[in-house]
């Protein structure tokens, strides 16, 4: 081995014991485009590693037990109160384990990031085509993975047995109850009997969100970046970019120093909002029992679509023969978002069928190229984010006084008419800028100093934005 030479050494040992040479070789060759919009998904990714590595960081002091003790640590307010070893856990790590608070926030700050980043991601895949074959099947994996995020997500959120999460568990519950025929069953099999459930509820949450879910999405990740790989990226329509070719960085040096920069960027801030900004202070919401309740009771973002569809349904129910075959949570807990998945799930082949466009695709396409995708998305989404604003109809009552039920009608009204509106409008934007190939967020406008003969300097105030190349070199260098 060489000790002036360590990096070559270490290859050579690699390869020669694995052969692995070639493999190397085509990674660091391997071109990423150069678009901005590419980095979202990198945000997601790396949201989740700092996720695993604080969570690891909470699981060694967490005790998933609701059986109960008293609380004797440093928060006054809570001396001498019976809590459940949950709850006590959770307090100690904010209080007693070291840099145990500035973990917690900071993993309940990248779990609200992951979820976003991955929403953000999955729509601009949409509104560029980039769910079109072969890339297809990348689609439904990022769809499954957002689901289990949002899965992910509120069962960690339900752990630390506080009041907030104990709420968030009740109407969970009642959701599970309204799953037509079997709901009882399925409810009383995960909670282990009538709400609040068994003392084994808590530690198959634990297992459920420390193991199962992490797994799953470390898998997709995993397969939805070797399907990437495989398939080659897709990239946007420029000159010298063709269906059979990547034009951009390759890997390494240029593109593998950029990802690490974005890596300790993501995890810095990620960081940074853990250290400065509080979220989910449980013990300010103190233990959760069933009999106690509280108005502003709010769940993390990602659930809001569902908190605004369980508000906004009408008090409807179905019976047939005595039995209650469809309750009421069961439209706005559970057929909602089985819609909302549904559509997306379908869409590749809606718009297959649609358009009858079959082939292959590796350019993507700028949102006005296709009117009507982009105004049937714009409308799907403005949907579902009404929906989500009705989620904190409570919090606007408290806040702006608007009243809970105008609130109520004024979303179920808007809910319906605010997706046609957006749908006309968006088209007949798309069109508009397709037909003039107008780019209004990045025309330069300003004012334009230029010279004249006798030495002085006039200010022209002239808009370039619509002026050639030539002129406007000319014009700045007078």
């Amino acid at each position: 081995m060489s000790q002036t030479d360590p990096v070559p050494d270490a290859v050579r040992f690699v390869d020669q014991r694995l052969g692995a040479s070639p493999l190397m070789r085509q990674a660091m060759r391997y071109i990423f485009p150069d678009h901005w919009s590419f980095m979202i998904g990198e945000i997601a990714l790396y949201s989740f590693m700092v996720l695993i590595g604080t969570g690891i960081y909470l699981a060694l002091f967490f005790d998933p037990s609701t059986s109960l003790t008293t609380y004797h640590g440093p928060y006054a307010a809570l001396s001498g109160m019976t809590v459940s070893h949950a709850f006590d856990s959770a307090v100690g790590e904010s209080f007693d384990v070291p840099a145990g608070l500035l973990m917690r926030q900071t993993h309940h700050w990248a779990a609200l990031v992951f979820v976003a980043a991955i929403v953000v991601h999955m729509m601009r895949v949409f509104f560029t085509g980039a769910f079109r074959r072969p890339r297809d099947l990348n689609w439904f994996i990022g769809l499954t993975m957002l689901g289990l995020a949002i899965l992910e997500g509120f069962a960690g959120y339900s752990l630390p047995d506080d009041l907030l999460s104990g709420m968030g568990l009740a109407i969970a519950y009642g959701v599970a109850m309204a799953i037509p025929v079997v709901g009882a069953n399925i409810s009383f099999l995960i909670w282990g009997g009538q709400f609040p459930g068994s003392g084994a509820f808590e530690s198959r949450l634990y297992i459920v969100h420390v193991l199962l879910l992490p797994m799953a999405i470390a898998a997709l990740i995993t397969v939805h970046l070797a399907i990437i790989m495989r398939q080659k990226h897709s990239q946007f329509r420029e000159p010298g970019r063709r269906e059979a070719n990547v034009v951009g960085t390759p890997m390494w040096p240029g593109y593998a120093l950029r990802s690490v920069g974005l890596l300790l960027a993501v995890a810095g801030v990620l960081f940074l909002l853990g250290g400065l900004v509080q979220i989910n202070p449980v013990w300010q919401y103190g233990p959760f029992d069933p009999w106690v309740g509280t108005n502003g009771a709010q769940p993390d973002w990602y659930l809001g679509w569902l908190i605004g569809a369980l508000r906004l349904m009408p008090p409807v129910e179905i019976h047939l023969f005595g039995y209650t075959l469809f309750a009421n949570p069961f439209f706005g807990g559970i057929l909602f978002p089985t819609v909302v998945f549904a559509v997306l799930y379908g869409w590749p082949a809606i718009e297959r069928r649609v358009t009858k466009d079959r082939a292959r695709h590796d350019l993507l396409d700028r949102p006005r190229d296709n009117p009507w995708r982009t105004a049937t998305g714009a409308a799907f989404f403005t949907w579902v984010a009404t929906i989500f604003v009705a989620g904190s109809a409570d919090r606007i009552l408290v806040s702006v006084g608007f009243p809970y039920t105008s609130q109520v009608w004024f979303f179920r009204i808007a809910a319906l008419v605010g997706p046609l509106v957006v749908f006309l409008v968006s088209r007949r934007v798309c069109r508009e800028l397709a037909a003039a190939e107008a780019h209004p967020l990045r025309a330069w406008s300003g004012a334009v100093v230029t010279r004249n003969a006798t030495g002085g300097f006039s200010v022209g105030g002239i808009d370039d934005g619509e002026m050639p190349a030539s002129e406007l070199a000319g014009a700045r260098d007078g």
